[in-house]
């Protein structure tokens, strides 16, 4: 499995990951739920999710979307952290606490979650779950 999938639960998302990543991709998942217990588990567009937000387009569009979100894909693990304060987007911020890492603006993408600094992976999760939208 990379990327989406039909599963319907964190739980059968999980176990369907290659065995090869499902022990980070639940660490991850038990890391958001621990340090982010208030965010309501989803599953969004095939990927597990955390909380959610009302957002709006640029064109208008309007409709919910996840704060936290972690995909299995085909290079990487994905930790999206969709949130912006008056600072800008939150996981831009980590660059420095978390070099392994490839960070854009929401995403922050890795090979092994052993290869990333987990208090610094905590306090991206506790700021996002914290920090407003504002995309």
């Amino acid at each position: 499995m990379k990327g989406k999938t039909s599963a319907k639960s964190h739980e059968e998302y999980i176990a369907a990951v290659e065995e090869t990543r499902r022990v980070d991709i639940q660490r991850l998942h038990d890391l958001v739920r621990a340090t982010a217990p208030e965010l309501e588990p989803t599953m969004e567009f095939g990927m597990l999710g955390y909380g959610k937000y009302a957002s709006t387009s640029a064109s208008g569009r309007s409709g919910e979307w996840m704060k936290i979100g972690i995909a299995n894909n085909k290079q990487y693990i994905s930790l999206y952290c969709c949130a912006a304060d008056d600072e800008g987007y939150v996981a831009e911020r980590y660059r420095d606490r978390l070099p392994k890492a490839i960070i854009g603006k929401s995403c922050v993408r890795f090979k092994r979650l052993s290869d990333l600094d987990e208090d610094a992976l905590k306090d991206l999760i506790r700021v996002c779950s914290r920090a407003g939208s504002g995309m």
